[in-house]
């Protein structure tokens, strides 16, 4: 018990700060939400970017930011645009402890996005714990097998990684994943 203790703490800090920054993340500036409006939204004027960016912060707090994107492109599928793929980020971080004589050496600490079929990335926040638990054990599994020593970005090693994140991805939604993104990756001594 005295083992698993500051393992447990470490994760709870920097669970916890990691939801603090993405909370406490600042609103979008009105320079933005203007640009936002006038790259995306043929609906939207610049008289209208104050309301855009109420309609993006009450979409953020529903489904993240993953979830704006997603409604984009539903939006656009109900227009008869909506063949392109969409991308919905995990809301939370994967963090897989690495261990070497049975002690936490270091942790990775991975965002994940999905590549789904255009009006289905209402289904990976739906299944969202079911993938989090296909993508932990692969992440165990690849972290078991040294696959974080070393250069752990090596191009080798993130091929392995894509392809067994990639497999319990279709084992969970089928076949309507088309590709796990590895967004961000950091190892952190401890």
């Amino acid at each position: 018990m005295k083992k698993l203790l500051p393992i447990i703490l470490l994760l709870l800090g920097g669970g916890g700060g990691v939801a603090a920054g993405y909370f406490l993340r600042p609103a979008p500036t009105e320079p933005e939400m203007m640009a936002e409006c006038a790259e995306g939204d043929e609906h939207c004027t610049p008289d209208e970017g104050g309301e855009h960016g109420e309609d993006m912060a009450a979409t953020e707090g529903d489904h993240g930011e993953a979830g704006a994107e997603a409604d984009g492109h539903e939006a656009d599928a109900a227009e008869g645009t909506g063949n392109e793929p969409e991308y919905v980020a995990l809301q939370r971080q994967m963090i897989v402890p690495i261990v070497s004589d049975d002690k936490v050496i270091s942790l990775v600490v991975m965002s994940l996005s999905i590549e789904v079929e255009a009006g289905f990335g209402v289904d990976v926040y739906d299944r969202e714990p079911k993938l989090r638990d296909a993508f932990l054990q692969v992440l165990f599994r690849h972290a078991n097998t040294g696959g974080f020593n070393g250069d752990f970005t090596s191009g080798e090693k993130m091929a392995d990684l894509r392809r067994a994140l990639n497999s319990a991805a279709a084992q969970v939604l089928g076949p309507v994943a088309i590709q796990v993104l590895v967004t961000d990756i950091l190892r952190q001594a401890t």
